[in-house]
């Protein structure tokens, strides 16, 4: 079975680095990457963290790149690979326009789709943006579904998926958290973010990330005057990793740029990444991966969204919903910082995203094509 698994961005290479790693486990399969560049920076020190060197690199990054520009871009390099490599399928993972325009791509040569991370929703086709209308599309092209949960495989069952195209597998993003975490080095990885990034970590601290399309301008301007409000009224350290995006970067420099206690740094690689994670006491967010690593290392999570495709993490009491708005951020982040048995009650809740072994199963289900 000659596979080709496409990705283009930090979170699918993470996600799809343990599906990789099965697939070149196996006998009777030989599997081919192809990496789009979509987020070249960041990309680029991912996959040499994780051990992935791509077959095929389109490098289709260029910069103040829109939808319309990267979409036809890739489209065109993905039509060349499909027609050099002719791959019996295609894997794609989430709901970025590398997974979209790849799944597209195959559906059009007519060639099998696999997709992992199938089935989220917000069943609002502007939130997020152009994820939620990217995933729908993929998972009604694609022929067999990596469902992380059941309530996933429910939304799709609920479109009118044939069940036998489903496969619950749990997330391959705790496959990868757990063989991170497996190998690290805890007083390395300390000496490694003071040398780089001159940064000293104090107790608590707590870990940011930022960067939603569908937040920029006034939103993630509330989200980043609550990040402000909260360094300004507790007796804690803020490690903000900053997104490279301009849409990011100017209101995070003019708001956060002279607060003592926040320390903003520049996006780091996975395996430091994960440190901080396990180091940190709480994680404000609006990354969706992030909502589901997190419980695994027992971190609650805030997350700065009005909506969210992960509704099992809320469900289980790992994390909870703040939106954008300043005051309820402080609130929220306020509360875990003071309410001993709240922070006891979201960090002892159970991850449902899975339990590492998601690739295994993936790979599994792949060889019954």
């Amino acid at each position: 079975m000659k596979v080709l698994t496409i990705l283009g961005t930090r979170p699918e290479a993470i996600k799809l680095a343990p599906v990789i790693r099965e697939l070149e486990s196996r006998d009777g399969i030989e599997s081919r990457v192809c990496s789009t560049g979509q987020h070249k920076e960041l990309l680029d020190q991912q996959l040499l963290i994780l051990g992935i060197k791509p077959d095929y690199s389109l490098n289709v990054m260029q910069p103040g790149q829109d939808l319309f520009s990267i979409t036809t871009r890739i489209m065109t390099g993905i039509q060349e690979v499909l027609q050099n490599y002719n791959p019996d399928v295609v894997v794609v993972q989430g709901d970025t326009t590398t997974a979209f325009i790849g799944a597209l791509s195959a559906y059009y040569k007519k060639i099998p789709i696999a997709h992992v991370e199938a089935g989220l929703r917000t069943h609002d086709k502007m939130s997020p943006f152009p994820e939620e209308g990217n995933r729908i599309l993929i998972d009604h092209i694609s022929d067999i579904l990596f469902a992380p949960t059941l309530k996933n495989a429910d939304n799709m069952l609920q479109e009118g998926i044939p069940i036998d195209r489903i496969a619950i597998t749990g997330n391959t993003a705790i496959d990868s958290l757990l063989w991170m975490a497996d190998r690290q080095e805890g007083y390395l990885l300390a000496a490694a973010l003071l040398e780089s990034y001159n940064l000293e970590l104090r107790d608590p601290f707590i870990l940011v990330t930022g960067h939603r399309r569908e937040s920029f301008g006034k939103p993630f301007e509330g989200i980043c005057n609550g990040i402000k409000a909260i360094a300004e009224n507790n007796d804690v350290q803020i490690v903000y990793s900053v997104h490279l995006n301009p849409n990011v970067q100017e209101p995070v420099k003019r708001i956060l740029g002279n607060i003592p206690n926040v320390s903003l740094i520049p996006p780091v690689d996975y395996e430091l990444f994960v440190f901080l994670m396990s180091q940190c006491k709480f994680i404000l967010t609006d990354s969706g991966g992030i909502s589901e690593e997190a419980p695994s290392l027992h971190k609650p999570v805030l997350i700065m969204r009005d909506k969210t495709e992960r509704q099992e993490a809320i469900a289980s009491g790992a994390a909870k919903l703040v939106g954008t708005d300043s005051q309820t951020i402080l609130r929220e982040a306020s509360s875990l910082l003071q309410n001993n048995a709240e922070y006891v009650r979201m960090s002892l809740a159970m991850n449902p995203f899975g339990d590492g072994l998601a690739s295994r199963r993936i790979v599994d289900s792949l060889l019954k094509l």
